[in-house]
């Protein structure tokens, strides 16, 4: 945003300028002092020729919530949403949003695996970037709100203030801190709170998991990993203002919120809904697939190979029961590193770590020696034991009262696997 960015530093510009005029700096030469102050007054001769969002009175001002709709690329699945500023006199359009991040920051993807992820807000004209999504696909909808002159003026002022450079990095979440969610904060700030106040007492439709699962179903290798990554924290109950991290969901939160009309009653938010561009892309399911029974399933069908190979095809036996061992010491490992290393809260205290654990390679050794008819050591025996133990942990932690992390899919699928391998072990002894 051009425009808009210039008329911020032409402000800052002028405040420097009338420092330098006070009387603090008495001492400085009359020629320097001339010099600036013809510069102060040649700034304020042009702003009213070039009339923009950046000094246009909070009465000419349009605020609207654009959405845009998920795209093709998984960071795109969970959409794009951004606040428009309109001047009615001069015509200029700007959108301000959140999701800037930058590939080419130094140690960009070694902070993105620790969780401390660098994003920056942005302003473009809003016709190019409309046209950006439509060309893609993706669907715009604009929504005009209904901010009083002196909201939307604060708006614009804080917007501005936040494009400053020293000011529009910030430290992002996924789910807590997102473009979406400080767009949601610009407008609830400039609205008086009212948003957060009726969304806070509405229930939520979905959970953190539930929403990244309908979302990354279009990616299922994506989708399985996430949601074998998520820890309780993304199954905890939520009310419409956390959910609303989404931007689609956020669109249809506004248009359930009311404020004032300035005459003692009260109006819509939301004045006027319009579809810029349609959808042209696969649309997300409403609601997100069940896991429990293609995991079970899977679960069900590896440990039948595993018990059907163990006399008919003994190395068969050894290497696909080798195969899952691997796995779920990686699997454990990278839960255990996000856990204890990162910064990714929402991976924190996964339940996952009692099915799938780094000690499971420990048990390579017998099953390799099981071939040659060489029964387990008592050491094998022990951690056997010990990881079943660990299967009826996670699977009583069910039973207990409270949020409790929804990995029933995943336990239907490692609990046969398990019994299987310790069959095979047990039946060597």
């Amino acid at each position: 945003m051009r425009d808009a960015f210039t008329r911020v530093q032409a402000k800052n510009i002028a405040h420097r300028v009338r420092s330098y005029t006070s009387p603090s700096m008495s001492r400085m030469n009359l020629i320097s002092r001339t010099i600036i102050l013809s510069a102060w007054l040649l700034l304020v001769a042009i702003a009213p020729a070039h009339a923009s969002v950046a000094n246009a009175p909070g009465a000419d001002l349009d605020v609207s919530l654009v959405t845009y709709g998920p795209g093709k690329i998984y960071w795109e699945r969970f959409g794009h949403d951004a606040i428009e500023l309109r001047d009615r006199v001069s015509g200029q359009a700007i959108n301000f949003n959140y999701g800037v991040f930058d590939f080419n920051q130094k140690h960009f993807f070694l902070n993105f695996a620790r969780g401390h992820m660098r994003y920056m807000m942005d302003a473009e004209a809003t016709a190019g970037e409309e046209a950006y999504y439509a060309q893609a696909g993706r669907s715009v909808t604009r929504q005009r709100l209904a901010l009083t002159p002196p909201q939307a003026a604060a708006l614009r002022d804080f917007l501005l203030w936040n494009l400053r450079p020293e000011n529009a990095g910030y430290n992002y979440d996924y789910y807590a801190d997102n473009c979406t969610t400080r767009v949601r904060d610009a407008l609830n700030n400039a609205l008086g709170g009212i948003l957060e106040t009726q969304l806070s007492v509405q229930p939520g439709g979905m959970t953190y998991r539930q929403q990244t699962d309908r979302l990354m179903s279009a990616q299922p290798w994506l989708m399985l990993a996430m949601d074998l990554g998520l820890g309780p924290y993304a199954d905890q109950p939520l009310n419409a203002w956390r959910e609303s991290f989404l931007p689609m969901v956020l669109q249809a939160q506004l248009g359930r919120i009311r404020v004032s009309d300035g005459h003692g009653g009260s109006q819509p938010l939301v004045q006027r809904e319009q579809l810029i561009s349609a959808n042209r892309l696969q649309p997300p399911p409403a609601s997100p697939p069940d896991l429990q029974w293609p995991l079970g399933l899977a679960g069900l069908a590896l440990a039948g190979v595993l018990v059907l190979t163990r006399r008919r095809w003994p190395m068969g036996h050894v290497l696909i029961g080798s195969l899952y061992l691997l796995c779920a010491g990686i699997v454990g490992l990278l839960l255990l590193a996000l856990w204890t290393l990162t910064s990714h809260h929402a991976a924190w205290a996964n339940a996952n770590l009692l099915v799938f654990n780094p000690l499971a390679w420990l048990l390579l050794p017998a099953l390799w020696r099981a071939r040659r008819g060489i029964a387990p050591s008592r050491f094998a025996d022990s951690l056997l034991l010990l990881q079943l133990l660990a299967m009826l942990i996670a699977v009583l932690l069910h039973l207990l009262p409270g949020t409790v992390q929804q990995n029933q899919p995943w336990l239907l699928f490692a609990l046969p696997c398990w019994l299987a391998l310790a069959w095979g072990l047990r039946h060597q002894r």
